[in-house]
C-alpha cells in the first residue's frame, strides 16, 4: 500500500490530468453506447411492444396484417447462420492455429494468406454476395438460390473475423506453456491441443460471437442470392428456398401501410432478442470452458 501511495505521489500533475481525462472519455463512450442501445430498444418497444405475442413466431409472412408473422424468416436465419457457423468456426480456428503455431514466420505462402485475410476483413458484405452469385449459385457449384449457397456466403463473411481474433487469442497464450510441454516430451500438436487451444478459448469465443452477431443481421449478400420476402414454409434442408429476418423486416418497413411498419418494429425486437440469446449462450459456454481449464 505504501508503495502505491508513493508511486501516485510521484506522478506529475500533467500525467494525473491526462489519466483523469482518459478515464472520463472512456466512461463517457461507454455511457453513450449504452444510452444509444437503450434509446433504440425503448423506441421500438414503445412503438410495437404491445404487438409482441406468440402468434408472431408461429405465423408466416403475409400481405394480410392479421395473418402476418415471422416464423419462416426466423427459422431461415437460424438455418443459414447455424450452418455457416458450423463451417466457419472450425475452419477459422484451424487456419489460425496453422498460421500461429506451424507455419514458418518467413514463409511467403503464409504471408500471402495473412495479407488476403486482412483484406477480406474489410471487404463490404455485398462483394461476398457477388462472389457467391458468380461461383456458388451460377458457377461451377450451381447450388442455386438455396440455404446451402447462403450459408456458404455467410461462412466466407465470418471467416476473416474468426481467424483474426483467434490468432490474437492464440498469440496471447504465454510461450512458457508451449516450452514447458515440449520440455516434458510432448509433441508440438499435443502442446497446442492440450494447452494452447484451451487457453485461447475465451478469445476465440469472443471472435465467434462478433462474427455471428454480424452474420445474423446481414441482408445485402443474401439479396443477391435470391432470398425471398414472403416464404410461407420453413427450410427443410440445404436445397430449400429461404428468407431471413432482416429482409422480411425491410419488406414490412417499406410498406406504405402503418400497420406493417409497426410490425417491422416488432420484428426488429424479435431479431434483437434472438441475437441476445445467442450471445448469452456463447458467453455461458465460454465461461464453462474457462472454469474447466482453471480447475
Amino acid at each position: 500500500m505504501s508503495q502505491t501511495i508513493s508511486l501516485k505521489s510521484r506522478l506529475s500533475p500533467r500525467r494525473t490530468l491526462i489519466d483523469g481525462a482518459f478515464r472520463f472519455f472512456l466512461y463517457l463512450s461507454i455511457f453513450i453506447s449504452l444510452g444509444m442501445i437503450f434509446w433504440i430498444v425503448s423506441s421500438l418497444w414503445n412503438e410495437a411492444g404491445w404487438l409482441l405475442s406468440w402468434d408472431l413466431l408461429t405465423k408466416y409472412p403475409s400481405y394480410d396484417i392479421d395473418n402476418a408473422g415471422f416464423q419462416s424468416p426466423l427459422v431461415g436465419s437460424l438455418w443459414v447462420v447455424g450452418i455457416a457457423t458450423l463451417v466457419a468456426l472450425p475452419t477459422g480456428l484451424l487456419t489460425a492455429l496453422y498460421l500461429e503455431e506451424f507455419a514458418g514466420k518467413g514463409n511467403k505462402f503464409s504471408r500471402l494468406i495473412e495479407l488476403n485475410i486482412q483484406n477480406l476483413a474489410g471487404v463490404p458484405a455485398v462483394v461476398f454476395g457477388l462472389i457467391g452469385l458468380a461461383f456458388i449459385v451460377r458457377g461451377f457449384v450451381k447450388w442455386g438460390f438455396t440455404v446451402g449457397s447462403a450459408a456458404a456466403v455467410i461462412a466466407m463473411l465470418m471467416l476473416p473475423v474468426i481467424i483474426i481474433v483467434s490468432r490474437e487469442a492464440i498469440r496471447a497464450v504465454p510461450p512458457s506453456y508451449r516450452e514447458g510441454a515440449l520440455a516434458l516430451g510432448a509433441t508440438p500438436w499435443q502442446a497446442v491441443w492440450r494447452l494452447v487451444l484451451p487457453s485461447a478459448i475465451p478469445g476465440t469465443a469472443t471472435g465467434s460471437i462478433l462474427a455471428v452477431s454480424r452474420a445474423i443481421g446481414e441482408s445485402a449478400p443474401l439479396l443477391l442470392l435470391g432470398a425471398l420476402s414472403f416464404v410461407t414454409f420453413n427450410p427443410t434442408g440445404l436445397d430449400s428456398p429461404f428468407t431471413i429476418m432482416p429482409l422480411t423486416i425491410f419488406k414490412y418497413a417499406s410498406d406504405s401501410r402503418e400497420e406493417f411498419q409497426i410490425l417491422a418494429s416488432a420484428g426488429s425486437l424479435i431479431l434483437m432478442a434472438v441475437l441476445f440469446i445467442l450471445n448469452l449462450i456463447a458467453i455461458i459456454l465460454r465461461d464453462i470452458a474457462t472454469r474447466k481449464r482453471n480447475v
